[in-house]
């Protein structure tokens, strides 16, 4: 069974930084992405990475784009989001999401493409 864990989230000053993690389980196709999304109070869920985890490519919006980094390590059981010069409309529910896609058409890291969701974890940046 799939199962996605966020954690790493917490309380933090703008321009600081935070790493949040999502330890995954179950997984056993090789054609999935991990994406990381959020979601402020009052607002839709926004996608703000995508890691295609068969080959590795990442997307990111202009929103985040040079301050947000997603990784992942060897065995591929955890990904990463590195969270530089945070700003206080950085701060929401974040979501770690898993998104599984035929090769032959590839991934659309959209909130519509998710076929899991970890339950989430809290960044709070203050000004």
């Amino acid at each position: 069974q799939v199962q996605l864990v966020e954690s790493g989230g917490g309380l933090v000053q703008a321009g600081g930084s935070l790493r949040l993690s999502c330890a995954l389980s179950g997984f056993t196709s090789d054609y999935y992405a991990i994406g990381w999304f959020r979601q402020a109070p009052e607002k839709g869920r926004e996608g703000v990475s995508c890691l295609n985890m068969n080959d590795f490519t990442t997307y990111y919006p202009d929103s985040v784009k040079d301050r947000f980094i997603v990784s992942t390590e060897g065995a591929k059981r955890t990904v990463y989001l590195q969270m530089n010069n945070l700003k206080p409309e950085d701060t929401g529910l974040y979501y770690c999401a898993a998104e599984f896609f035929n090769p032959d058409f590839g991934t659309t890291c959209q909130v519509d493409g998710v076929d899991f969701w970890g339950r989430g974890t809290l960044v709070n940046v203050s000004t």
